[in-house]
């Protein structure tokens, strides 16, 4: 590795003499000056690591000093050192970005500490964590290979993404490809394990599964109505557990993280499925037959989530709940965002505030999603980081900061996730197929086997058949169902994009998050 260059400034650095050595004895190249004039000279010409800077010098003081070589480097980390320990020139040091603060006397020791927080600090972290996700890899391996619940499999796709946004910090690119093809392994064994229950879960002789779509409101929505505190339910649609991750941070500003916790989407993970299941509290199946004017099908003209607030207001009829005041506002463009955040205040008088936010909507605008996903969003890393963009600017950010001084509760979840698609799965059907890329479903669908879960009968799954004889497909892992014809076209024009509707971890393992206003 290179020497660090540290520049000290001091105008009694010849009283500093061992401390410089023993700095060069732990391997740094140190340059010593007695003034803020030469100082500001040399790093105008040189390229320095580190600037550790005297506050009371004659001439040009410490804090003068550091304004001119932020000027020449706004990002050149810098360390006042002084006797003064009064509080405004703590407050107008750190207003300065400086990189740390130190009280004279210093002992080596403390210098050196300090030193090695600023240069050191990426690749120690960076070694910690590979250390680190090598001693859990073996735990999670086995937990993979221990025939999992559905509730571990809930903790396994945690650990994963919490492992995901560890390496974020790590410069090893070999560790995070181990991680990545545990993640791929955790999908396969995911995929056999939904391919083994899911028709427990949702069929005719459902035996007890899961939290999923279906059940979200009565279980982790309802039971924390209380009067006098208005809860709000936000559902931002596709919303992956990774995503809510990189937005906690934001949310942890105004809000106490009471649970975070994970359901599961029912198949199709599509927002037409999962989320007329979440507001109904019932499966796609029984929609069908309790509310046959409202759902329509795949093949079906109009819009497939147009009647949301009536099915909510059936289910809270239902379960006992018809007396309590409710609101329901969804979000589908900038200016209904405004409008909510106008509105916010009103919504204070309900028990209970229903808003969905459509976020991959909104990022998109008018231009197809695809496209400007696969622009912005070339892999999970960037998804992420656009999501947190979006929600620190978002008017769903600024409605809730409204609010968030009066005592509220929020419960925050989604419809379904999304996975990243790579491999093409070949499929062949008739005229009537639909053409989602996660999944299908129409008569004649000629498919391999192994490539999907299959239903020949949509009723195992909690689905209405469309029409005689339709089975539903889903595609597992990363992969994404093509017709023949054009296959390399739309093979190329899809691959790492994406999607959802199918069974993956990232689509129907997702958040159901619960806080209160600070």
């Amino acid at each position: 590795m290179a020497l660090a260059h540290i520049i000290w400034v001091d105008d009694e650095i010849e009283s500093l003499q061992s401390q410089k050595l023993f700095l060069e004895n732990k391997g740094y190249d140190v340059q010593t000056f007695t003034n803020g004039f030469d100082a500001i000279d040399y790093v105008k010409d040189n390229l320095v690591d580190v600037v550790l800077i005297d506050e009371s010098m004659p001439g040009i003081t410490g804090l003068e000093t550091l304004a001119k070589i932020k000027e020449l480097n706004q990002s050149l980390p810098v360390v006042l050192i002084t006797k003064n320990e009064t509080e405004n020139l703590m407050d107008e040091a750190i207003g300065s970005q400086i990189s740390d603060y130190l009280i004279k006397p210093v002992n080596p020791n403390q210098v050196w500490l300090s030193l090695k927080k600023i240069i050191d600090n990426k690749r120690l972290v960076s070694e910690k964590t590979t250390t680190a996700y090598q001693q859990q890899f073996r735990n999670l391996f086995m937990a993979l290979n221990s025939n999992p619940d559905f509730n571990e499999w809930m903790d396994i796709y945690k650990k994963l993404v919490y492992w995901e946004l560890e390496m974020q910090k790590t410069d090893s690119p070999e560790m995070v490809e181990v991680l990545q093809t545990q993640k791929n392994e955790a999908n396969t064994e995911f995929f056999k394990f939904i391919s083994r229950n899911y028709s427990k879960w949702t069929g005719p002789k459902s035996v007890e599964g899961p939290v999923m779509s279906h059940s979200l409101m009565q279980f982790k929505v309802l039971p924390h109505l209380e009067k006098g505190t208005p809860l709000f339910f936000i559902l931002i649609d596709n919303l992956r557990f990774d995503q809510w991750k990189a937005i906690q941070p934001i949310f942890a500003e105004s809000f106490r993280i009471l649970e975070e916790d994970s359901f599961y989407s029912i198949l199709p993970t599509a927002t037409q499925y999962a989320r007329n299941a979440i507001f109904a509290g019932m499966l796609p199946i029984d929609i069908e037959k309790k509310f046959p004017n409202q759902w329509k099908n795949d093949d079906e003209e109009g819009g497939k989530n147009l009647h949301e607030e009536e099915l909510l207001r059936a289910q809270l009829k239902r379960l006992g709940k018809e007396d309590i005041k409710v609101s329901y506002t969804k979000v589908v463009n900038n200016q209904a965002g405004l409008d909510l955040v106008n509105n916010m205040h009103n919504l204070l008088t309900n028990d209970l505030n229903v808003i969905v936010y459509n976020f991959v909507d909104m990022l998109s605008h008018a231009r197809t999603e695809m496209e400007v996903l696969k622009e912005l969003a070339g892999d999970e890393m960037s998804y992420r980081s656009i999501t947190a963009s979006w929600f620190e600017h978002s008017p769903l950010h600024q409605a809730l900061r409204k609010i968030s001084e009066k005592n509220i509760r929020v419960i925050l979840a989604t419809d379904h996730g999304s996975v990243r698609v790579k491999n093409p799965c070949k499929v062949v059907g008739d005229k009537q197929t639909t053409t989602n890329l996660r999944y299908k479903h129409g008569r004649n669908l000629n498919y391999e086997p192994k490539d999907v879960l299959a239903f020949r009968d949509p009723k195992e799954a909690g689905l209405p058949t469309p029409t005689v004889n339709s089975s539903y497909i889903f595609a597992k892992e990363d992969g994404f169902l093509c017709y023949p014809n054009n296959y390399n076209y739309y093979v190329n024009y899809y691959r790492n994009t994406f999607q959802h509707g199918g069974v993956s971890l990232e689509e129907m393992i997702v958040p159901v998050i619960k806080m209160q206003s600070k």
